[in-house]
This record gives structure tokens, sequence and C-alpha cells, in this order.
């Protein structure tokens, strides 16, 4: 019969007045032991822990079978899937196969019906399966009820019963080798796209997701159907597996197997992802502990990577050897004395390779040099993991081996070379800081990749500007490109901006004083390494004055040329900026801020040529954009004598700080419109998709403001920024850039147009915001509210500058708003600045004076607008 129980447990479900209770008591009694053992050591030996489980749960198994199913039944019992396998996690399934010819199932129908019952009233999460071996065969065309099956374990099971079932499923059968690996193959690349083809997700699927259990799994599978045995370290006797290969593999394995094991304990269901809910309690109960430099959830993820690296790492090879198996050897193609392509893959000719950190880099440079080849050969990868020792820091090598780096940066493809590089460990070892921040993750949702990751996904977008072809997403970055003296700079700036995090201190200056100790050691220039220097330390300066500050100000954009001094460093830094913005979340880049890096950048440059000691005065500034306006609205048929009349009814200080193309809109959209009457225009920005510029002409009214915010947020547009000007007749004309908030379904201009319009002809006290539930997400990142005020003197008189941090959330704007309104005030400008779950705007806001004018907030008014904000970002307005 069937081998015995793991675990010594009573037979719960016999001789019990009820059962299915004590099979719920047996199994409670037995989990709350294995979480006490895994709490106690959480580095404890979890394949033990994982069949100590299978095997208790085999005890009650097989009791309930016994209670149920006649001892001379021609039945046959089997543990298929994971719990085939005896891994057994707290919250998974209990899958099982009933092996039994069609006349004995009808036999035992009812029997089998209260076994099922039974379990499932004992609280057993039981699947389960009832087959002869010929419906087997016809089942297992669905190649995940074959992978199942083909773990299958004896509970209940005679040897020839065993003999049985692997006959039925056998490869002469159904699915022979080669068709079960290509199935399993393209199985595994299709569920590894569903992530986004990265381990490197804030909430990665333990088990699905790509470096997790299942490619484990699928590894073991495969040998199963190729090989004839799912045991890895066969495959090392038979010369298909490394031993340190192995060793490496079943590590990992097991890591994840205990992060796991501590998910399903803490989730206390089945769960798989590593969600926000219970990634902090886990790192806890795993016995990470907060440090100066890392928090313990972040040392917890940062270990996921790393394992899932290595797992993906390992699958490469062993897949790759598996269709050398099936396919056979192929004639090598040769490449140049050290290097030939073995189907399609690249392969060292030396059977010592590499002899030298030389072989190593001239790989990289043979592969680059061939960027379409399939990949690594399993034996070269195999060669250089091993060899990676050979492979020194960079201030230990010799200056020849630091030239053949240098080499990569200026040859083809070199951010290919880099990916490569990191992704198979000897960019790590050859600048140890990048090992430091390979798999670390930030604990935010602003960063939604690793240190490492992200790093590679700026110079992917380097690398996009380098091609010469426009992308519609960044308007003038293959126009820039071209003007890069040494593009391998802004590559080095690229691969150092953030390499200072996670150790304390501003990871700019660290990582500016690691990129100049690397550009000396190097042997760069000095006027080179000061630009990576300068470039990595400045790496975040035009994005925050970009997004914080009115870059309309001539005054802002002289302060910003003075800090960036000349034309090349204006270049490296705009593109170095688009491409960190766009790396950090494929969410965060979007036409506002493409618009806005790309006119702060022709701003500066044309300071710049002007000379910094030659700033532009405001008069100079508005004389230039009225004269470039009425060029543009002459092209529209507009008359010099209905320009003049249109431009006496706008306000001064929009010609300072307005766009050419923007003053003509907003004169053109005045032309048949009275005093006093409303008008609503909208209009695409630039080529982005749902990004709109919005202006509104109206009476000036209190609350109109709050009203207007209001109504682009329930139209689905989150503002990006706001500008409020007073003109002459008591009019406001106030500009919103927005984005849609859902870029697959953005309102229209009309839509816009129309619902703002009707919105702004009724009672402005009737619209309120929008009431929304808080996304899960975003109650794991609550951020203390900071709420500032100065005091700006200005050609606009003397405003109160608002400054609010708080944790964003859908309607935050307009509820801000709403409680900016209720305590009587008037918004003036504001600047919409989003982080991830940190949300940074300014206001500039006055409170109404009896007299008719505005002025600053007195510190009586100050204290009530904090209050009445607190209570809004409470939930209370």
């Amino acid at each position: 019969m069937s081998e015995p129980s793991a675990v010594d447990e009573p037979s719960a479900a016999q001789g019990s007045a009820d059962p299915a209770a004590s099979i719920r008591a047996a199994i409670a009694t037995v989990d709350a032991g294995l979480a006490k053992a895994f709490d106690a050591d959480p580095n404890a030996d979890i394949d033990r822990l994982l069949a100590a489980r299978a095997g208790a749960m085999d005890a009650q198994v097989r009791a309930a079978w016994n209670a149920c199913i006649p001892a001379d039944a021609p039945l046959a019992l089997f543990a298929i899937g994971g719990y085939g396998r005896a891994e057994l996690f707290p919250q998974s399934d209990v899958d099982l196969l009933v092996l039994a010819e069609p006349d004995a199932q009808v036999a035992h129908a009812d029997a089998l019906s209260r076994f099922v019952a039974l379990l499932w009233d004992g609280g057993v999460p039981v699947g389960h399966a009832v087959r002869s071996p010929a419906q087997c065969t016809e089942a297992a065309v669905d190649i995940t009820v074959l992978t199942s099956m083909l773990e299958a374990r004896p509970l209940i099971a005679q040897v020839e019963h065993l003999h049985a079932l692997q006959a039925a499923i056998a490869p002469s059968l159904v699915w022979p080798a080669r068709e079960f690996f290509a199935a399993k193959r393209e199985e595994l690349r299709l569920r590894h796209a569903r992530y986004e083809d990265t381990a490197d997700n804030l909430e990665p699927n333990l088990k699905e997701g790509p470096g997790g259990l299942r490619d484990v799994q699928t590894l073991r599978w495969m040998a199963l159907r190729i090989v004839g045995t799912g045991d890895l370290e066969s495959l090392v006797a038979i010369g298909q597996f490394g031993a340190d290969e192995l060793s490496t593999l079943e590590r990992e394995r097991r890591a994840l197997s205990r992060l796991r094991f501590g998910l399903h304990l803490v989730a206390g269901k089945r769960e798989e992802r590593l969600r926000f809910d219970y990634q902090k309690v886990l790192a806890q109960r795993l016995g990470h502990v907060d440090n100066a430099d890392n928090l313990a959830v972040e040392q917890m993820m940062q270990g996921f990577y790393r394992s899932a690296a290595l797992v993906l790492r390992i699958g490469e090879r062993l897949l790759q050897r598996f269709e050398e198996q099936i396919e056979g050897e192929s004639t090598p193609i040769e490449i140049d004395h050290a290097f030939e392509l073995r189907r399609d893959y690249l392969c060292a000719r030396d059977p010592h390779w590499p002899r030298d950190a030389y072989d190593v880099f001239a790989l990289f440079a043979v592969w680059a040099s061939h960027d379409a080849v399939r990949g690594l050969h399993s034996r070269t990868a195999r060669a250089l993991a091993e060899s990676l020792s050979r492979v020194p820091a960079f201030q230990q090598a010799e200056p020849a081996l630091r030239e053949r780096f240098i080499a990569l940066l200026r040859g083809p493809h070199p951010v290919h070379a880099l990916e490569r590089m990191a992704r198979l460990g000897v960019l790590g070892r050859w600048i140890p800081a990048f090992a430091k921040v390979s798999g670390r993750m930030q604990f935010d949702l602003f960063h939604v990749f690793t240190v490492d990751q992200h790093t590679l996904a700026v110079l992917r977008n380097l690398a996009r500007f380098a091609s010469g072809i426009a992308d519609e997403r960044f308007s003038i970055a293959h126009e820039v490109w071209p003007r890069l003296r040494k593009p391998e700079l802004l590559l080095l700036a690229g691969l150092f901006h953030d390499i200072g995090k996670g150790r304390g201190g501003d990871h700019s200056e660290l990582g500016a004083e690691d990129a100049r100790i690397f550009c000396s050691t190097m042997g760069l220039s000095q006027a080179d390494g000061a630009l990576v220097e300068w470039l990595v330390r400045q790496h975040l300066l035009m994005s925050v004055t970009a997004q914080k500050q009115d870059i309309a100000d001539p005054d802002v954009i002289h302060r910003f040329a003075g800090k960036v001094a000349d034309r090349e460093r204006l270049d490296h830094l705009y593109l170095l900026t688009c491409a960190d913005i766009a790396g950090t979340s494929p969410k965060l880049w979007n036409a506002w801020k493409d618009r806005l890096l790309a006119d702060l950048y022709t701003a500066t440059r044309l300071a710049l040529r002007r000379g910094l000691e030659h700033p532009v005065a405001g008069d100079e500034r508005a004389n230039e954009t009225r004269d470039a306006a009425r060029a543009m609205l002459a092209t529209m048929g507009v008359r010099d004598e209905e320009v003049d009349a249109l431009y006496a009814r706008m306000p001064d200080i929009g010609f300072q700080r307005g766009r050419p193309d923007q003053i003509a809109w907003q004169a053109a959209s005045l032309r048949g419109v009275e005093i006093g009457e409303t008008r609503v225009r909208a209009r695409a920005l630039g080529e982005h998709a749902g990004a709109l510029e919005v202006f509104v002409h109206s009476p000036d009214r209190d609350g109109l403001f709050a009203a207007i915010v209001a109504t682009l947020d329930r139209l689905g547009l989150a503002i990006q920024q706001a500008r409020v000007l007073d003109g002459p007749n008591g009019m406001v004309f106030d500009s919103f850039e927005v984005v849609p908030i859902d870029p697959r379904c953005p309102p229209t201009t009309d839509e816009v147009e129309e619902r703002l319009g009707t919105a702004l002809d009724g009672d402005l006290d009737r619209i309120r915001p929008a009431r929304r539930a808080q996304p899960r997400h975003l109650k794991h990142f609550r951020i203390a509210p900071q709420i500032g005020f100065d005091t700006l003197e200005g050609e606009q008189g003397t405003r109160t500058m608002l400054s609010l941090v708080c944790t964003d959330r859908p309607g935050l704007l307009a509820d801000v708003t709403h409680a900016i309104r209720s305590q009587g005030l008037r918004v003036h400008d504001a600047r919409i600045a989003t982080f991830g779950e940190r949300a940074e705007d300014v206001f500039q806001i006055t409170h109404p004076h009896h007299d008719g004018r505005d002025g600053a907030l007195d510190e009586t008014q100050r204290q009530a607008l904090r209050q009445a904000l607190l209570a809004c970002l409470e939930g209370d307005c």
C-alpha cells in the first residue's frame, strides 16, 4: 500500500462523533505548531516544515478515506500538484486524484461524495478529480492537467496503480518531450509577460511572477518530461546541471518558500502577492530590523529581488540545455578566434574560457557587435558565473582593462552591454557600489522599481534618445542628443545618479563622490569627470525647478541658468532629467512634464545665449510675447486694431508669463465675447493623447477657482498646473494644464468645454468635490501633513504662499481648494506636483479686504486655514 504518513497523527475522522470537527482540530493543532516553529527560527529548514504539513494532511486525508470508502473498493488515491510534491504551504489547496475504472466510479460515487464533503467540512481546501487511466490520457490533452499529474504521489494505492497512471500519461500517448517543452516555455513566456517581464514589482507575486516558485517548478516538470526525472540532482550526474547551479537554485527556492510560507501565515488566506498590506508585518515576522540605512521591509524585499534574479539567470541556462537535448547540437558558426555561435547563442570557443577579466570584457564587446544573437550560450554563461571573482573592482584593475570598459561605452549598443553586465553580475563586481543597490527597493509609491532596475530603465531611455527616432513622449530629446560631445559621459551620469541610495545622507552627494572617483580612476579628463560629477550631484535640479517654481518668471529662469552655467551642462541635464522621470514609473511621465521641461530647456538655452549678464526684463519679455502672438493672430485673419482691442481686455502680467501661442489662443477665444460673459476653451497639449490646456474667462467671484477644480476632477482630469490672473473689468483669466486620470478614456475638448461652461453658469455653491474611496495601497504610505506659509511681495501686491505636503489621494486638490474657499480666500496661482504617494502643492492666496483690495493672510487667518486643511485631509470636509 501507500507510504506511511510523515507525521504521526491519529485517525481524526474514525470513531469520532463529529469527524469533520476532528479533522479541523487536528489540522489547526499542526498548523499552530508549524507557525510556532517558523516564528522561533525563520531560517529553519523550510522543506521540513512543508513536508511536515503535507504529512499531517496525509494522515487526515487517509483517515477520511478510510471512514468513507470500503476497504475492498477498487479505487486508488493520489496527491497531485504541489501536494503531490509534499510541498504544502499553510493556505495551499489539497489536490487529489482518484484512479478508478468507470464501473467502480459509478458503484462508489456516493462514497466518494461523502469523502470529499467530509474533507470540505473539515476545512480542507480540496480539489479532486475521479478518472480511469484512459480518462487520464484524455484529460492530459490539457497540459495544465497533465502537469498536475506528473508529480502524483500515492496515498492509498498499490504500485500497479502508480504504474497505470504513469503509463496513461506517458510521452508516447500525450505531449511528447518536444511539444511539452515548447508549450511550457511559451507558457512561461506569457506568464512573465503578465508581470511586465520583471520580478522588480512593488507587489511581486511569489508564485507566478518572473523568478518565482513557478519558474523552479517549471524546470522540474521539463526535466520529468525530457529526462525522465524531476530530481534536479540527477541532472548533475548526467552533465545537464552544474553542482554550483543546483546549489544556488535550491538555496533561492528555499528562500522564496520561506517568504511564501510566512506570507500565508500573515495573510491568513491563500495569497501569493507580497502586497503592501503584508510586507512590513512579514518582514518583522522574518526577523528583519530597521537600521539607519535600510528599513526592515526594504531588507526583506531586496532578498526577494536577488533570489528572483538568480532563479531567472539559472533558469535561462537550463532551458537552453533542455532545448539542445531535444534539438541536438548544431554546427557552430565562427565569429572570430575566441567566439562562435551555437544555435544562435554566443559561445566562447576555448573550453577553459575565461582565463582573465580581459576575456570577460571581450565577450560583451563581441556581443554588442552581434546584438541580434539569441543570448549567451549556457556553457559560457555558467563559466562566466563561476569566474566572476576574476573580475576586479575598477580601482584594482589594470589601466588596459579600464580602457576596455570605456571602449564598451563608446562602442555599439553600449546600453545593451551595461544591461547584460548588470544581469550577469559583472557590473556589480566592476562597480561594487552598484552591487549594493542591486535589488534595493524603496518603500514608497514613487519608485516602482528597484534602484538597479530604475538605473537600467534610465539608460534604456537614453538609448532611445540616441536612436535619432522622434518619440512623441519626448518632444525635443531627439534634437538635443546630437549636440552631445561625448554621449558616454551622459551614460556614466545615468549609471551613477542613484548609486548613493541606501547609505544614509544625500544620495546625490554620495553618488557624485563615487562618480568623481570612478572618472578619475578611469583616466577621464578633468573636464569630462567634472561634468559627470556635476550631473550626478544636480540630477534633481531641473525637475525640482520645473515642477515647483514658475518657469514663466524670468527671474526663475535666470537663477536656474546661473546654476547650470553653460549649454553643454544644460543639454546633458535635460536628457538625464527626462530619462530619470520616465524611468521612475511608467505612469509618472506625461505631456505636462514633457512640455514643462522642454519650455525650461528652451528658455534657459536662450538665457545662456543672451548671456547671464543680460537678464530678460519683464517689459522686454512682455513686448516680445505681444509681437509674436500678434503675428500668429494675423495668420488667423485678425486685424491689428482688433488685436489691440483684445489685448486691452487681457491682464498685463499674462504677457510676461505666457507663451506667444498661449496668448494668441486666449485672445482668439475672446473674439465675439461680451464683457462679463463666460468663455471656456480647451485644446490638446502637444501631441500627447488626453493632455489638455483649459482656459476659463469669467467674471471673478468667490468660489470660482474651487468650482473649476471640482468640475475638472469630476471630468477625470488631474490638474498639473494652474494660473489665475486678474484681468480688466473684474474678469479672470484662469488657465489649467491637465492630464487624464485614466488615459484609456480621456474626455474630449468638447466635453470639457460643455461641462465646465454649464457648471460655471450655475450656482457655484452647489458644486462640491466628489466623494471617492481611498485606494487600498495608500493607507500604507501615510505622510504627516506639512503646511507652511510665506509672504510674497510682487507686482500683484502682497500675497501668501501656502505650501502643502501630504498623502496624495483621488480628489485631493478639489478638497483642498474647497477648504480654502470655505475660509473666504482667493487662489491666484497653483503648482501641483505628485511624487508617488506624496503630493507637494503650492498656492498663492489672498484674503479680500473690505476696501476691495486683496492682501496677505494674517496669523489668525493662517491658523484658521491650517485647521480647515487638517480637517479636510482627515476626510472631514
